[in-house]
């Protein structure tokens, strides 16, 4: 029988003792590993020991322990899970007994009382179950809890009563609800089990880290804890005081302090900036109220503004000056001195930014800087090499192979000798069969990409993209695409010239939404520039826009704006069951600049891009939830201590990443580079995930700034989404690559090595290497290397 761990209590023996059940909860997993295979399911509940002084346990259990107990034990947790949370003075006394136990079962019982704090963490798109850290008083930390809450009664209610009479020797026996109606949406498992123990204990939580609850917190925690140093409402509530509020400012109204709600509300709050205003004064003058305000200001601010000016005005600091953000810049003149005014007259107070930020993006200015001082110099050099360049910029993934002896692979790409349309042509025969293989073909873009002439682009696209067949003849494409031809024709025929449908309600507002996002999508292009419209008598059918009032101050229509909407807008009828989504626009407008306006050739090379991108546009997020949580495991595994790092910020969630996979980098690279980008992670030549590795490049590039600068999650992701069109994309990719082959000979060595170990050949080979066998499985202990990852290396979606 498992027995429980738990805490003595120096006032009785626990094991002797029934304990009283008073809340349950079921599905409540604890996670061993990274495979979902190996989780065990359990109940979570609270326990009440019957004394003067009752003591209240917090407990989980696996479905396994109770299974041994009987149907009768597990009936018990079941009653009181699906009682509807009355209070446990009730006459239908539970008692349950703390069961006896191997080793590795991870069952706990703590008492509330040796409970220090909480580390919640709702759900998410990286975390799709919300979970619970237990940290005790004497530094212990118990198996996080992860709440499965559609599995779970408590959160699901079953149509008909479950019966208990499949409840044997399997460990899964709790059965499932048969049909299940959602509760409140707002709600989880986790909150769940906090409002409890808000009946059995002080929950404070900490205004310094908002996913952290302490339990029954000392005086020293509370004030710790508790103050803010600024309050949401603390700029409003001290500018209610002065006349600002009623003069005329350029402010919008909904921007504008809103006015105290009690005469008396400064001095009950505890934000830093409210201290420094003391108690409430009188009502003042205008004048004096913006006076007390600034002084206010300048109580935080002024250790601050000193130090930095005695930083800045040094004359070793003076290099520094032109690196420097313009508003940092505009601190200090000429002599060195603070222009606070200046600043406050530029970006105002609401563009304030931590310090860190600045720094980091300070440093980032430094390094690139110096890397390319350091390439110009390599450049002039004779001696120099590009081998020499690439082993140089490795940077951290030299620590990887070094430490597990593996060679340093290095990157084949040659973006200054690009496909040309006479190579293009020597890859076919006179009847336009193919002369080299598709493999080849896609090797070649990986490593060089395409002359930047969208003449050349339109006939290498549609290979790449599979709108047409590699292996095929000129004739043999001309048929095929003619039927394409016809096809999208029967398509968009579903919606236009057909008044029917074309102003139905929700065709209107799909028109609306693709209208809105075509009008503001790479209007820079000339394509799109022209605002001039083709006025025929069918523009009723072939203009997207609802009614000329929908429009409002949208950009200007034309042309070929209304032809990209008309291909989304038939994509939509296709695509039923996904239809239009934000974003899409993007991925659509650069294919049809390249295709020169074409509009059936824009959609099916849209089509089959959407083929790539579909799963990042489903309603639930599983796509991008699945792909941002294989990017974390992929950082655990390539950099450890940068991994570390951003569990330590509450940033595994890699928020900073999201748009970045979302829309294949479509924002972060000037509009040429996309082009390049794109036509690479179309050939799958490496990785049909080849994105993932350019997102792992990207942080690798910025890992010394993060890890040194950044130790907030929302200054991680300012400072990433400010990388936008400032990405080199060469050196980018080429580190990619990188990675890439990094990554898949370290999965062969480690899959080599556990080969070895699990069929005890070679062991004096293995006691020799022992340490380097160690050294190259510390990082990916955790992981395991799970199907995610290995899925990684396929060219082909899994």
């Amino acid at each position: 029988m498992v027995e429980i761990k738990r805490i003595p209590s120096p006032s009785a023996s626990l094991d002797q003792e029934r304990y009283r059940l008073i809340y349950s909860k079921s599905k409540v997993y604890v996670n061993p590993t990274v495979y979902s295979k190996d989780n065990i399911p359990g109940f979570v509940a609270l326990v009440k020991r019957e004394a003067s002084n009752p003591i209240y346990l917090l407990a989980w259990i696996p479905e396994s322990l109770l299974n041994e107990k009987g149907a009768s034990e597990w009936e018990k947790f079941v009653k009181i899970e699906e009682k509807a949370a009355n209070d446990e003075e009730d006459n239908d006394v539970v008692l349950v007994d703390l069961p006896g136990q191997p080793a590795q079962s991870y069952a706990f019982s703590v008492p509330l009382t040796s409970i220090y704090s909480l580390q919640v963490h709702q759900p998410s798109l990286s975390s799709w179950y919300g979970s619970i850290g237990i940290n005790l008083i004497n530094g212990d930390t118990l198996p996080t809890l992860h709440f499965h809450d559609d599995e779970s009664r408590s959160i699901t209610v079953p149509a008909t009563p479950a019966t208990p009479q499949n409840q044997g020797s399997t460990p899964t026996t709790y059965p499932p609800p048969q049909t299940a109606v959602p509760k409140t949406a707002g709600s989880w498992g986790g909150e769940d089990l906090l409002a409890r123990l808000r009946n059995y204990a002080h929950l404070l939580r900490s205004t310094l880290q908002p996913t952290l609850f302490l339990i029954d917190p000392s005086r020293a925690d509370i004030e710790a804890h508790s103050t803010q140093i600024f309050a949401d409402s603390a700029v409003d509530d001290i500018l209610a005081k002065s006349s600002y509020t009623n003069s005329h400012s350029p402010v919008p109204a909904h921007r504008r302090p809103r006015p105290l709600s009690t005469p008396n509300a400064l001095g009950n709050r505890t934000s830093v900036l409210h201290r420094s205003l003391g108690t409430p004064a009188p009502p003042q003058s205008p004048s004096q109220a913006r006076m007390a305000l600034l002084q206010s200001f300048s109580n935080i601010t002024q250790a601050t503004r000193f130090a930095a000016q005695n930083i800045l005005s040094h004359p070793l600091a003076k290099p520094i000056l032109p690196h420097l953000p313009e508003p940092v810049k505009s601190f200090v003149n000429a002599s060195g001195e603070w222009e606070w005014g200046s600043w406050v007259e530029k970006g105002g107070v609401g563009e304030f930014e931590s310090a860190r930020v600045y720094l980091a993006r300070w440093a980032r200015i430094v390094a690139e800087e110096g890397e390319r001082s350091r390439r110009r110099e390599a450049q002039t050099l004779a001696s120099s090499s590009s081998q020499d360049e690439e082993t140089g910029s490795l940077g951290v993934f030299e620590l990887l192979h070094s430490t597990s002896n593996l060679p340093t692979p290095k990157s084949s790409r040659d973006p200054q000798n690009p496909v040309d349309d006479a190579t293009w042509s020597k890859w076919f025969g006179e009847d336009g069969h193919p002369l080299v293989r598709v493999e080849e073909m896609k090797h070649e873009i990986f490593r060089r990409g395409v002359v930047p002439e969208h003449k050349l682009r339109r006939r290498i696209w549609p290979f790449l993209l599979g709108v047409h067949k590699w292996e095929t003849t000129t004739e043999e494409r001309q048929t095929e695409w003619a039927k394409k031809q016809k096809e999208y024709q029967e398509l968009k025929a579903q919606w236009c010239g057909v008044p029917d449908v074309f102003d139905r309600e929700d065709v209107i507002e799909e028109r609306h939404r693709i209208d809105v996002d075509c009008r503001r999508t790479d209007r820079t292009q000339p394509l799109f520039t022209n605002t001039e419209t083709n006025p025929t008598d069918e523009k009723r059918y072939t203009t997207i826009s609802p009614n000329l009032s929908d429009i409002g101050a949208q950009s200007p229509s034309n042309e070929h704006v209304e032809r990209l909407a008309s291909i989304l807008l038939t994509y939509n009828f296709m695509e039923k069951e996904l239809g239009y989504v934000q974003g899409m626009s993007d991925l659509c407008a650069p294919l049809y600049v390249v295709m020169d306006g074409d509009e059936e050739l824009t959609f099916w090379c849209f089509v089959r891009f959407m083929e790539r991108m579909k799963q990042n546009f489903l309603r639930d997020q599983s796509g991008m939830r699945k792909q941002l949580l294989t990017l974390q495991q992929l950082i655990e595994v390539m950099d450890p201590e940068l991994y570390r790092h951003f569990e330590k910020r509450d940033a595994l969630n890699l928020f900073f990443c999201f748009r970045w996979v979302l829309i294949a980098f479509k924002r972060e690279f000037p509009f040429d580079d996309v082009l390049r980008f794109w036509e690479v992670i179309w050939t799958d030549y490496y990785s049909h995930q080849f994105i993932l590795f350019v997102a792992l490049a990207v942080l690798e590039s910025h890992r010394d700034m993060i890890l040194r600068y950044l130790v907030e999650f929302d200054e991680i992701l300012k400072y990433c989404n400010e990388l936008s069109m400032t990405i080199e994309l060469d050196s980018t990719l080429a580190q990619a690559e990188v990675l890439f082959l990094s990554f898949a000979q370290f999965v062969a060595d480690f899959d080599h090595r556990r080969t070895e170990s699990s069929s005890g050949t070679d062991s004096l080979r293995h006691r020799r290497g022992a340490s380097d066998a160690t050294q190259l499985t510390k990082a990916a202990a955790s992981t395991l290397l799970s199907d995610d990852l290995r899925n990684l290396l396929k060219t082909e979606p899994s």
